[in-house]
């Protein structure tokens, strides 16, 4: 049956009353179905919406309902102002993880040609957005996963860089480049540890790809394991920028200091909250 949209979202957002953000998420969810901006639908709560609309979005809405990510029933997420097709093959993008684009803005003019390599690209949000930001720039993206490559070329696709991204099906815990060929290397490996994994919410462990998450007891496996091949990939003078979790600065910055000399610097960058969020390291 018919409706309007201020009744149709008022029994959304009765449904969702279990998840984060009810109100928000029946209004994105209504803006999908309808095909328009949550603005336009919320100035005009009046507007008619047909049987069938009202059938999608009570299907969106029973999805949410369950405790699903939004940007994985939207399949969308943005990052850095550009939108990216997301699916449970890879993890949603989190604000967090900017920072190291805004890193890269910094060590780098637009114009700049470089090479670089992005480790565990996921969805890839960074090897795409470092291609659209700096027209000059050539890339590898690296992940292990088959599903996860296939979204990051889509996405370099939609964003008309795929002529300078190549994708690479590879673990980068091993040594994936023969040579030192690269002025930049990134990364956002997985570092959650095993007990926050256990204690993250339904949302989280429910439908965000494990593998892309959880590194070990203390969250740095992987970024023991990647150090070495990093060095051997960078060239001399290249950079190494890696995501790491809140409270990981001093230990990943004793790892590299005490393990990898042939860092140095070796810098931990910390966010707008005062919280360790990126690593910043050179090859001597």
């Amino acid at each position: 049956m018919a409706s309007s949209v201020r009744i149709v979202l008022q029994e959304g957002e009765a449904l969702l009353h279990g998840v984060d953000s009810p109100r928000l998420s029946a209004e994105l969810l209504l803006a999908e179905v309808v095909g328009c901006s949550r603005l336009s639908l919320v100035v005009d709560y009046s507007r008619q919406l047909s049987s069938a609309e009202c059938e999608q979005f009570r299907q969106l809405v029973s999805r949410r309902a369950t405790g699903e990510p939004l940007a994985y029933i939207i399949g969308m997420k943005e990052f850095y102002g550009l939108d990216f097709q997301v699916t449970p093959d890879v993890l949603i993008p989190r604000p967090e993880t900017e920072h190291i684009v805004e890193e890269i803005e910094r060590l780098y003019d637009k114009d700049k040609p470089f090479h670089y390599a992005d480790l565990g690209t996921g969805s890839g949000i960074l090897a795409v957005t470092v291609a659209v930001l700096f027209p000059k720039a050539t890339g590898v993206a690296a992940d292990i996963s088959r599903g996860a490559l296939h979204v990051a070329s889509s996405n370099a696709v939609r964003h008309d860089v795929a002529n300078r991204l190549d994708f690479l099906l590879g673990d980068f815990t091993t040594r994936l480049f023969d040579e030192e060929v690269f002025d930049l290397i990134l990364s956002n490996p997985p570092y959650v540890t095993e007990a926050e994994y256990d204690a993250a919410s339904h949302e989280v462990t429910g439908f965000e790809p494990v593998g892309a998450l959880v590194s070990g007891v203390d969250g740095l496996d992987h970024v023991r394991a990647m150090l070495g091949h990093v060095l051997h990939a960078l060239k001399p003078g290249g950079y190494f920028l890696m995501e790491i979790g809140c409270d990981q600065g001093r230990e990943v910055e004793k790892i590299l200091t005490d393990q990898f000399p042939g860092f140095e610097p070796v810098v931990v960058k910390r966010d707008i909250a005062g919280l360790d969020r990126v690593l910043f390291a050179r090859k001597k």
